[in-house]
């Protein structure tokens, strides 16, 4: 398959790209899981459009900001908006909105954890729109080659990833590589599925936020392997795998800690109780 970016003429050299369009609507899908969650627990929705504010702020500003220290790049370049970035500073602004409103964080994180996972399988569409975010070199049938890819999939930009090419391929004529960005709207999805399947658990409130922390760790450490990525930690393993490891774990201590209503552990509805 060969692969064209998706652009929508606005006027002269101004356009409207695939990736702007996936960001808008995966912030809009994840305010609507998560209010609709809201409702059914019995909060008011209300403070929720200053949580989702906060998350585009701190999403886009931590996705940037990771960009800017793992590259070097300029921060006012258009490329460069990095997941876990955007993750880590998406969950500290929406933590300080959170904290304002005396929601309770982890009751919150509980109920807009289909939410986040829904938004991830909407904004990675944006990713294959532009062509950005693709895997390494594959013969399969799956392969998909980028010639008009942020970057282009060459062998002299894979190359420059860290990524084994033959050395008698053309440096600069695309080749099919993994497409990951469809694989991983694909994992995104199977883990809202999953999140939405046990949105009405018996825990405390904070277990299903535990549960999504571990399935995003083991999503992006899987998908690493397939990504052709430039920041190689310990041998194979990325950064990015080590960010991943540490939310698994993370996910991993609030699925023990929350795995029963206590005193100090409230149930997932709003007065404090559990689905019988």
């Amino acid at each position: 398959m060969i692969h064209h970016p998706f652009k929508i003429p606005i006027y002269g050299s101004i356009s409207l790209s695939g990736f702007g369009i996936a960001m808008v609507l995966a912030f809009l899908i994840a305010q609507y899981a998560s209010e609709t969650e809201m409702e059914r627990r019995g909060y008011n929705k209300a403070p929720f459009a200053d949580i989702t504010l906060a998350a585009v702020i701190g999403g886009l500003l931590g996705a940037k900001l990771y960009y800017v220290i793992l590259t070097g790049a300029s921060p006012f370049s258009r490329e460069g908006f990095v997941f876990f970035g955007g993750l880590m500073g998406g969950l500290i602004a929406c933590g300080l909105v959170v904290w304002h409103y005396k929601l309770g964080y982890f009751r919150m994180g509980d109920l807009t954890a289909p939410g986040l996972a829904a938004a991830y399988a909407v904004g990675r569409t944006g990713c294959w729109a532009v062509g950005d975010d693709y895997g390494g070199p594959t013969n399969s049938f799956v392969g998909v080659a980028f010639p008009q890819g942020a970057p282009p999939s060459t062998p002299a930009n894979l190359h420059s990833f860290g990524v084994s090419v033959p050395s008698n391929l053309p440096p600069n004529d695309a080749i099919p590589v993994h497409p990951t960005q469809i694989y991983e709207v694909i994992l995104a999805c199977l883990m809202f599925g999953i999140l939405w399947r046990l949105r009405n658990h018996k825990h405390a409130a904070g277990w299903l936020f535990g549960v999504y922390f571990m399935l995003v760790g083991i999503e992006r450490f899987t998908i690493e392997f397939f990504r052709a990525k430039d920041d190689r930690l310990l041998g194979p393993f990325t950064v990015a795998q080590a960010i991943a490891a540490a939310f698994f774990m993370s996910g991993l201590i609030l699925v023990n800690v929350f795995r029963t209503p206590g005193p100090n552990r409230p149930g997932i509805f709003a007065d404090g109780s559990s689905p019988a």
